[in-house]
């Protein structure tokens, strides 16, 4: 299979829509950029799903992933839509098995469900969640990828655990892809999240990574695979990698802020820097690796001009 390209639609979050001051400008400004992606064949569009920006927490609008992919659904028609990814502690598994059907119906059935256990401990305490320690938010995260399931596969739902339960939840419809929407389990946890991927993901996505540290997590997801009896190659390696592409090497570095210029050489490593020459060098490397969907951030993607470049220099070749 070629290896696909899929891309992060601009919605605020990582300061990707300042100097837009109408909010409605602003999601019309989300809309053109999926468009655009899907005209310049893109496989893919992706939202995060966080409520503060970062690396700070300012008054700069961040749209809510599901409502603004309830609407991208509609307002696109081919590319694949995803979330990169959402955090389990924001919405009851259950309740977001069934938003997400109704989300893959919305887009004739082309969601893909991203998921993780959740690390914004600012937004977690601002919006009055609680926020346990990371290894009890990946046991949660361990019943709800189960809940979530039944609740895409079973009639009437049922589910005990420790953190949840689901007593005969009924799930129509449950969405249109078969046997269900597929499952990206986010993050790249050794012991517990490369072992929830082998056992109930249909895909992974591992973010920013070098190559030495990917190919170490894909060793340890095959042998996760082996120990549970799963087929690894059934499984979509997804990397989330931040992209600064020009028309020449200084265009690019223009693109980048004062701390990446600091830590240029570990950046040129774990992100994309350069022109599209340099570029699809790098993502043949990650092909070779074993990656089958690259995820790109533009920092001024809502410009259009990296969208375009890099699908043009990249995707088209």
């Amino acid at each position: 299979m070629a290896m696909q390209y899929g891309m992060i639609v601009p919605q605020g979050w990582r300061m990707d829509l300042v100097g837009i001051s109408d909010p409605v400008e602003a999601y019309e400004t989300m809309t053109r950029v999926a468009q655009e992606a899907e005209a310049t064949n893109y496989n893919s569009i992706w939202l995060f799903d966080h409520f503060h920006t970062v690396p700070e927490p300012t008054q700069e609008v961040t749209f809510e992933c599901w409502t603004s992919m309830a609407a991208l659904a509609r307002d696109t028609k081919r590319v694949r839509i995803g979330q990169m990814v959402t955090c389990n502690g924001y919405r009851n598994p259950a309740l977001m098995a069934k938003i997400a059907s109704t989300v893959d119906v919305l887009s004739h059935g082309r969601l893909d469900f991203g998921i993780g256990a959740g690390w914004y401990e600012h937004e977690y305490r601002a919006y009055g969640y609680p926020y346990p320690d990371a290894p009890e938010r990946l046991r949660y995260l361990r019943e709800a990828v189960q809940v979530i399931l039944a609740m895409w596969t079973q009639d009437e739902a049922v589910f005990e655990g420790k953190y949840y339960q689901i007593r005969g939840a009924i799930n129509q419809p449950k969405g249109v892809q078969k046997p269900h929407i597929p499952l990206l389990i986010g993050g790249s946890g050794e012991q517990v999240t490369l072992k929830l991927v082998a056992q109930y993901g249909d895909a992974c996505n591992i973010s920013n990574a070098d190559l030495p540290v990917l190919e170490r997590k894909f060793s340890i997801l095959k042998q996760h695979c082996e120990t549970v009896g799963r087929d690894y190659n059934s499984i979509k390696r997804t990397l989330l990698i931040n992209c600064f592409i020009g028309e020449t090497e200084q265009e690019a570095l223009a693109k980048l802020s004062e701390r990446d210029r600091a830590n240029l050489d570990t950046l040129r490593k774990q992100a994309l820097v350069g022109t599209p020459d340099t570029i699809r060098q790098r993502l043949a490397e990650y092909e070779q690796a074993g990656i089958q969907e690259v995820i790109v951030w533009f920092p001024d993607a809502a410009k259009l001009d990296a969208v375009r470049l890099f699908a043009q220099g990249c995707i088209a070749k």
